[in-house]
């Protein structure tokens, strides 16, 4: 069990890394085509306006479709937990109750 939530969670991270990766190009792309179009005038700014447009809609496309994968993850994620909570609830209680000791001695000492 846990080791589908861990893969699952590589599977998201891997994901959001790709994301942000490919966001990062996509902006940096678009902003050097309206920065230089800014320098040009008439037809040939209008066509690198248009692209560095085209560009960053394609750049809200992705973190749309990033969104929703995410999304879906996430519930798999929810899922998976409460199967494992219901499978082993005093498991979970003794995690959640060492948790919270361990976090109330840090907050003690300060």
């Amino acid at each position: 069990m846990l080791d589908t939530t861990t893969r699952t969670g590589n599977s998201i991270d891997t994901n959001l890394d790709r994301a942000s990766a490919d966001m990062k190009v996509l902006v940096k792309d678009a902003q050097a085509l309206l920065s230089a179009a800014t320098s040009l005038t008439g037809e040939k700014a209008d066509e690198m306006r248009n692209r560095g447009m085209e560009l960053l809609d394609r750049a809200m496309g992705k973190a749309s479709q990033y969104q929703g994968q995410a999304v879906i993850k996430s519930k798999e994620l929810a899922e998976t937990a409460d199967v494992y909570v219901k499978d082993n609830p005093w498991r979970t209680v003794a995690a959640a109750a060492s948790v919270g000791l361990l976090v109330g001695i840090f907050l003690g000492r300060k």
